[in-house]
């Protein structure tokens, strides 16, 4: 029998590039799920091993059938920081592995809450499995086995205007400016207001030098418990640069009240978005993603540098999500638990998903 692959919220721009690539890579059946009960399938995925189910994840009978259904759930009915784990809590009951596109950590912390569980249940778990976090975190753990020791993770993420995906992704970025969160610096703990400390980085073309700014990642928290390291920097900044100085801006001088106002962050949002759908025509849609990884190597400091390039975020996200949802149906990647990216996948497993899919990750040592 065909494996069954349940997408929830799968929809969106980045669900259905999720099941554009599990079609392409994959024979998997392909199930879609959407609250509206009129909603069909996306037009650019063929009806011929993918169909549409209304599911609203408030209804948990309705749940468990659909997860019971399934050798594989991909949750991607975000913004994550809304959600609750209820839906992996639902795979290992069901026993039915489970992976996501979930970019929060408060998420994030409540899913590896459930890693004893999980692993007790022999489910294979696998969060924050898109661009960034997903790929972001295997460029890490690479450049991380170029050297000796590892000291220091910068990671910093550009998005060309809305990156190709829909408003959910503006959500997020605004929904990321509401709390200050705790980042590793120096061996230390230091709490960090979002969209602060503006730096200058150089990414390959057409980005060139872009800044970007402190921004809560999931990275964040996953890398400093996999790698013995003294720093985690996450950054992330858009192109037009406009956008840059516009969200700082509402990061540093909009009352607190605001930013924790649901209408405010729907306003937001949708004025974002509609922004974008100009100057999307001339920034692109794509993704670059920059690792740098400083220690020693050979009794002396050094570091590595990898980025990674895509046209289009969504579709990158895909790639990201789709090649860990391909090997855990082939039995390649079992992990019985709740793991991040980089704790699951080998550097092996990640590049040749990769080369499959013609993401190409350049890697230097400086």
């Amino acid at each position: 029998m065909a494996n069954r692959v349940l997408i929830v919220g799968g929809r969106g721009r980045i669900g259905s590039s999720v099941a554009q690539d599990i079609l392409t890579y994959t024979d998997a059946e392909v199930t879609i799920t959407g609250r509206n009960p009129e909603g069909s399938l996306p037009p650019e995925l063929s009806p011929d091993r993918s169909r549409f189910l209304a599911l609203d994840l408030a209804d948990s009978a309705a749940l468990r059938q659909a997860v019971s259904s399934s050798n594989l759930v991909v949750h991607c009915a975000g913004p994550f920081h809304y959600r609750d784990a209820g839906v992996l809590k639902t795979c290992i009951e069901a026993g039915v592995n489970y992976t996501d596109v979930s970019d929060s950590r408060s998420f994030t912390r409540r899913a590896l809450d459930c890693r004893e569980t999980a692993k007790n249940a022999g489910v294979t778990a696998i969060i924050n499995t898109g661009i960034f976090p997903g790929v972001s975190n295997s460029m890490v753990r690479r450049d991380v086995e170029q050297l000796d020791s590892a000291e220091h993770i910068h990671l910093s993420y550009v998005v060309g205007g809305s990156g190709g995906a829909g408003v959910t992704v503006m959500r997020t970025t605004f929904l990321g400016l509401q709390t200050p969160f705790d980042v590793l610096v120096d061996g230390k703990l230091q709490q960090i207001k979002p969209y602060t400390d503006r730096e200058t980085i150089e990414f390959p073309a057409p980005y060139g030098k872009t800044g970007v700014y402190w921004f809560d990642m999931p990275e964040a928290i996953t890398l400093p418990e996999t790698f013995p390291v003294k720093t985690v920097i996450t950054k992330f900044g858009t192109s037009p640069d406009l956008y840059n100085h516009l969200t700082w801006f509402v990061a540093k001088y909009w009352p607190d009240s605001w930013l924790k106002n649901n209408s405010v962050i729907e306003f937001l949002s949708y004025v974002s978005y509609g922004m974008t759908a100009v100057s999307n025509n001339f920034s692109g849609v794509g993704v670059a993603v920059r690792s740098q990884v400083s220690g020693i190597k050979n009794g002396q400091p050094a570091k590595v540098r990898s980025t990674a390039l895509h046209p289009n975020a969504a579709t990158a996200a895909g790639i990201g999500t789709g090649s860990i949802a391909q090997l855990m149906l082939e039995g390649t990647l079992t992990k019985p638990g709740v793991w991040s990216v980089e704790q699951a996948l080998s550097t092996e497993l990640f590049e040749g998903a990769m080369q499959s899919r013609n993401l190409k990750i350049e890697q230097v040592l400086l």
